[in-house]
Order: structure tokens, then sequence, then C-alpha cells
């Protein structure tokens, strides 16, 4: 099989390279999976870069999600059968196959191949970002930057379908129609007077939630948007200067600070908090409720030009990978 391999840390251009391997057979309460699709996240570019908060041990093959049908089961496993569609949470999804405990591999309903595979990245933190930090009402509004990422798009859809309103800050305008239609209330193009214009937009009425994959100057403007008691999440960054708050903002307007990273999250969640989670998300992303834009689709062989793609600015979605096209 092929396997997208790093032996060092880098540039992903000059570190990432396919290689031939023998697939693992699978040994008790495992199974074997062949990978149909699999994202490339910022995350994943991050860890290759070395720049994550979490390094794997080398040689390894990046990819944290996909999704695969499985092609062989070891023995005792009973869950899971031949040819059923699974997510693949085990990592390494850059290959066309992958071997890893039968618990590892989520059962899937008939639905888009490629939307499955995106299942937790980008819906599982837009749901945890509006779930856990505030106790959000029908009709409130959350702030947000990056919002055409894939998170930030998550983010609309999930807000409509609860009834939340969301005020989206982007960087170019001629996504704002494509966010509208996704169910944004209102979109503005960057951060000057941001606290200005989100209470024209929402006729002054208090922001309690605001969330942030950018960081830099427009983390403190995002302070500013807020309503007295308001938490900001960070959860990505972009801009690599510190971001900066006033000290004022946490005194006298009591404003929480908090990150949020997924990853952890997974480390410390119950079982029964995953299970919920996936009970929640798999529904809407098979169904088409809930859906992420793909720019482009490459083979394992053109992983050079589809790192390039998915770290270039001006892609529309997540570019993907297809290992067994």
């Amino acid at each position: 099989m092929k396997a997208i391999t790093y032996n060092q840390m880098g540039d992903p251009g000059d570190v990432l390279r396919v290689v031939e391997a023998s697939p693992r057979r699978p040994g008790p309460g495992e199974v074997r999976v062949e990978v149909l699709s699999a994202p490339i996240h910022n995350a994943d570019v991050l860890k290759v870069m070395g720049l994550y908060g979490r390094s794997p041990a080398l040689p390894a093959t990046p990819g944290g999600e996909g999704v695969g049908r499985v092609v062989e089961v070891g023995e005792g496993v009973t869950r899971l059968a031949e040819g059923a569609t699974v997510f693949i949470s085990t990592g390494a999804t850059w290959a066309q196959q992958v071997t890893g405990p039968a618990a590892a591999f989520v059962p899937l309903p008939p639905g888009d191949l490629d939307q499955l595979a995106m299942l937790v990245s980008s819906p599982a933190t837009a749901h945890l970002l509006l779930s856990d930090f505030a106790d959000l009402s029908e009709g409130d509004w959350v702030v947000q930057t990056a919002a055409n990422s894939a998170v930030g798009s998550a983010v609309i859809q999930l807000a409509k379908a609860r009834g939340l309103r969301t005020v989206n800050v982007v960087r170019r305008a001629e996504v704002a129609p494509d966010l509208e239609k996704l169910g944004a209330d209102v979109v503005l193009v960057g951060t000057d007077d941001l606290a200005g214009r989100v209470a024209e937009a929402t006729g002054g009425a208090p922001v309690r939630l605001a969330l942030d994959a950018v960081g830099g100057p427009g983390f403190a403007r995002l302070v500013d948007a807020l309503a007295m008691g308001g938490t900001l999440v960070s959860y990505s960054q972009v801009v690599l200067e510190p971001a900066a708050i006033a000290p004022a903002d946490l005194i006298f307007k009591q404003i929480t600070v908090k990150g949020f990273w997924l990853s952890q999250w997974f480390t410390e969640a119950s079982d029964a908090d995953k299970q919920a989670l996936f009970g929640q998300l798999v529904p809407l992303v098979a169904s088409g409720r809930l859906t992420l834009a793909v720019d482009s689709i490459y083979t394992l062989d053109r992983i050079t030009e589809a790192v390039a793609r998915a770290m270039g600015g001006r892609r529309n979605g997540k570019v993907m990978l297809h290992p067994n096209p």
C-alpha cells in the first residue's frame, strides 16, 4: 500500500514522502480499513511543521480523521463486518489502509463520504464551542472570526438550528453570499471599529460569546464587542503575534477568556460524552443538514500539491485526499 510519511519536522513540501508499505494484518480485537477520504486540516500541517501542541513519534503518517471501508476483521470482533463504512479516529489516515482497535472505528450510515470524513474536527469543535462555554438561549448573539473557515461555517449552521444569531467576521467580502446561504445573520469584513459595527448590526443587543480563530490585534477588538460578563474562546491561531487584552476588561467588564483544544477534549471526555457527541453529529452530517465546503480532491501521489493548496489563502473549502481513487 501507499502511505505519506515524514522522518523529520519541517516544511511539508520538503519532508513529506510517498512510501510503499505492507498493510498490517489485524490482531485480536482489531480491524483493517481501506481509507476512502481524509481531509487536510491546519492541525495536520502544523504537526508536520513541528508547531502543534503535541508532536508524534517519528517517523509518522499524518491525518487526524477520515472515512473508510472495513476490509478485514480480527478475532473476536463482532460489532464491525467486512464492507462496513466507518469513521476512522486512529489517526494516520493519509494512507491507503489503517489497522487499529475496533473501538476506534465508528459505524456510519449512508452519506457523502467527503462530508463524513470531516465529521469530527470542525463539526465537533463548532458544537462544543456553542454548548460548553456560555449558557445561550434562542435569539442570543455570537460573534466569530474566520467565519468562512470549516469551523466557522459549522458554527453558522449549528447556531441557526438552535435559534442563535451570528455576527461573522471575514477578510474578504466575496465570501459573504456563501455564508448568508448557510444562515449567517450578519457578515462584517475586517475588524476595524468592530464593536461599533457589531452594536449597529445587532441593534445594541448584548453579545455574550465570541469565538476567535485568528489571534493578534483582532483579539482585543472581539473583547470590545462583548457584553459585560461575556466569554471569549480562542481555538486556533493565524496571526502569530501575541493577542492582547486590557486588564480593565477583565476587571470592569468581567470578561472571561478561555482556550479550546479538541484533542484535549477527546483525551479527557468520558466514553458517554464521546458517544453523545457522535450521536448528535452523525445524523446531521449523513443527512446533509450540516455540510462543509470541499475545495479540491487529490490522490496521495500529489501530496505536495495538495498540502500547498491547503496552506493557500484563497481556497474555498477543505482539501481532501482520496487514497484509493
